[in-house]
C-alpha cells in the first residue's frame, strides 16, 4: 500500500489536478498579476498537501508531528503499530 494511502487522502491529487488545469490554460492568457497569484495559490496549496503527507505519516509511526500540524493532538487517529516498524 505505501505512500498510496496519504497521497489519496490528502488533497495532493486535487493539487495536481489544479495545476494541469493552471498548465492548460497558461497559453490561452497573457502572464498578468492575476495569473502569477493563481500560481502563489497553487503553490501553496501544494506545498500544505506535501506537509499533511509528512504529518501523517510521521504520526503514523508514532513520532511527534510539528506543534502547528493540523493533526497536533490527534496523533493516535494515524498511529498504527505496523506502520511504527
Amino acid at each position: 500500500m505505501g505512500m498510496r494511502k496519504y497521497v489519496a487522502g490528502t488533497g495532493i491529487v486535487g493539487a495536481v489536478l489544479s495545476g494541469i488545469s493552471l498548465l492548460r490554460g497558461a497559453g490561452e492568457q497573457p502572464f498578468t498579476w492575476r495569473v502569477a497569484l493563481q500560481w502563489l495559490s497553487w503553490a501553496i496549496t501544494f506545498a500544505l498537501a506535501i506537509g499533511m503527507v509528512r504529518d501523517i505519516r510521521r504520526a503514523s509511526r508514532g513520532q511527534m508531528v510539528p506543534d502547528d500540524s493540523p493533526i497536533r493532538g490527534k496523533e493516535s487517529r494515524y498511529y498504527h503499530p505496523r506502520a511504527a516498524k
